[in-house]
């Protein structure tokens, strides 16, 4: 293997290294709440170079509060399967250069979101960076149960960012769809934490699957689903949707309601419950939502 061949290699190992910093998946679904949003606020089409803009400068922003997150949580992921490969355990990304990566990323976002769409749209995204960082990771996180419910704050803001880079304001329906993510983040976190409770119990991190037993976690799941799917149904009056919008909250939000009494009939009764099984729909649920919310205004009924 010749010198070249060794460093394309080491250069590549790099990059994919700092790319996980961002944590790709998370990012995904967070530009699924994004773009959607921006069909709705416009009543039809947005513009697409303000769509791409939004898209990058989110992108940049939710990877900054990632990488941040891994920084500060570098010590506990060693210990936890979950997370044992992450770049900075495997040492492929050192902390000095993680913090650096993280500080470029939040200030290249806000700077890009103010120069391509508002200041209203950069100022959401710079507090959406530091209620995940400071907020969750460093006050919530390893002190409360609740750490996920208020944490979840930060995966709220991609709505407003994207209603605020159409119009440059902020209204009832961007805040209905903030409101909705808000109560699905706990039923679709939650399963998580009942799946790698030996692991969060471990680093005495006081996720709900680690304090509460499986019938109680499961309780609250119901609770959580029912009350996002309520909270997904009052967009209709509020923001006029039309059938898809309406036939979509309703089908779907039956489903996952379904999946989460499945499984707290399986905790209750005994059984081997599978809660990767509702993180799974949770995810499938609200990409499905913001897919009849950007579709909704296309259409003529």
């Amino acid at each position: 293997m010749s010198d070249q061949t060794v460093v394309k290699k080491s250069i590549g190992r790099t990059v994919k290294a700092y790319v996980a910093l961002t944590k790709p998946r998370v990012l995904e679904l967070l530009l699924v709440s994004t773009v959607p949003v921006m069909f709705l606020a416009q009543g039809g089409l947005p513009d697409m170079w303000l769509v791409l803009a939004t898209v990058i400068g989110g992108s940049l922003s939710a990877g900054s509060a990632a990488a941040f997150n891994m920084y500060l949580d570098r010590d506990i992921d060693a210990h936890m399967h979950r997370t044992e490969n992450r770049p900075l355990v495997t040492g492929e990304i050192t902390p000095r250069g993680a913090l650096i990566f993280s500080w470029t990323l939040a200030v290249v976002s806000t700077v890009w979101l103010w120069y391509t769409t508002n200041w209203l749209a950069a100022t959401l995204s710079a507090s959406a960076i530091f209620f995940y960082v400071v907020i969750y990771t460093m006050i919530l996180k390893r002190r409360t149960e609740q750490n996920i419910i208020w944490g979840g704050i930060a995966g709220c803001f991609p709505v407003l960012i994207g209603w605020a880079a159409v119009t440059g304001s902020l209204d009832w329906p961007a805040f209905i769809l903030f409101a909705l993510i808000f109560l699905w983040t706990p039923p679709h976190y939650w399963p998580l934490s009942m799946k790698y409770k030996d692991d969060y119990e471990d680093v005495d991190v006081p996720m709900l699957g680690v304090t509460r037993n499986a019938s109680q976690v499961g309780l609250q799941v119901i609770l959580y689903a029912w009350a996002t799917v309520a909270c997904s149904l009052l967009l209709i009056p509020i923001a006029n949707m039309g059938l898809v919008y309406g036939v979509s909250a309703a089908v779907f939000g039956g489903w996952f309601i379904y999946e989460s009494h499945r499984l707290y009939n399986q905790a209750v009764r005994g059984n081997e419950a599978r809660p990767m099984r509702v993180f799974h729909a949770s995810i499938t649920y609200l990409t499905l939502i913001f897919v009849a919310v950007a579709v909704d205004p296309l259409l003529p009924f």
